[in-house]
């Protein structure tokens, strides 16, 4: 396991761009899966949907499934694996990451600290509220208000210390696990990207998709990269925001099917 978390640890910016690449691609696949179910859904003459029941099912399952076998493999020694790979990358990265570095990767890690994504939520939901649509700024403020309380929550459960560093770019006091800019990340690009697919045309949907994803990606792994969280951290972030992301996404889509908006 050493070889494998030294070459990541230096071939870090490699391995930060060839994740963003497959997650973006990845998107553009689900794009490709949900834009052949919509032309079907239309051609049956129903009303196409963002989420199915079917999908939201499996997604929070899986989510879960993944959040535990990641919280039960960090309650078992330091010697098992994924504590052992956590703990390994973080000193690797310590020892290889050059100043020059850091100091870029901790501005895009700023795009998902907390006065950033609560100033571009006012914003969001000020134009939502100016369009009159009552219905996704109530959706959107719902998913937004939850992101501090249950990651928090979450944090406040395990109780998980950060790893030690000393670039000094970024300082954080909070419990590690699981990562709250990998959680708040997935939940206000996902419900942004939810929002912007309700409101604009089809031909910008594939866009829309691989900017969310692409920002999901680069701000959740920036945080390994500045060694404020260890890579369980920020899984376990992606697995607990994607599962809030999809009951907020699931409600919304319910919402909107169940009781049509007045003329």
């Amino acid at each position: 396991m050493n070889d494998m978390v030294d070459w990541i640890a230096g071939h870090a910016l490699m391995v930060w761009a060839s994740l963003l690449i497959l997650a973006v691609l990845t998107g553009d696949a689900a794009w490709l899966w949900n834009r052949r179910q919509r032309n079907a859904a239309i051609a049956a003459g129903y009303e196409p949907r963002v989420l199915r029941g079917l999908t939201v099912l499996m997604l929070l399952i899986a989510m879960s499934l993944l959040f535990a076998a990641i919280a039960i493999a960090l309650k078992a020694e330091a010697t098992v694996w994924l504590p052992g790979f956590d703990a390994a990358l973080a000193e690797d990265l310590r020892e290889r990451m050059q100043p020059a570095v850091l100091r870029v990767v901790a501005a895009v890690s700023h795009l998902g600290d907390l006065g950033s994504v609560a100033t571009a939520t006012a914003v969001v939901l000020a134009v939502l509220l100016w369009r009159r649509q009552l219905r996704l700024a109530t959706c959107w403020t719902v998913a937004m208000v939850g992101i501090v309380p249950i990651n928090s929550g979450l944090k406040a459960v395990f109780q998980r210390p950060r790893p030690l560093h000393n670039h000094g770019f970024i300082v954080e006091h909070s419990w590690s696990f699981p990562s709250g800019h990998a959680f708040g990340a997935m939940v206000f690009y996902g419900m942004f990207a939810y929002v912007l697919l309700s409101v604009l045309p089809h031909r910008w949907h594939r866009l829309v998709i691989a900017c969310a994803v692409a920002m999901v990606t680069v701000i959740g792994l920036s945080r390994i990269v500045l060694q404020v969280h260890y890579f369980s951290d920020v899984m376990a972030g992606y697995a607990s925001g994607l599962v809030w992301l999809v009951l907020c996404m699931g409600g919304a889509e319910w919402w909107r099917l169940r009781i049509p908006a007045k003329p």
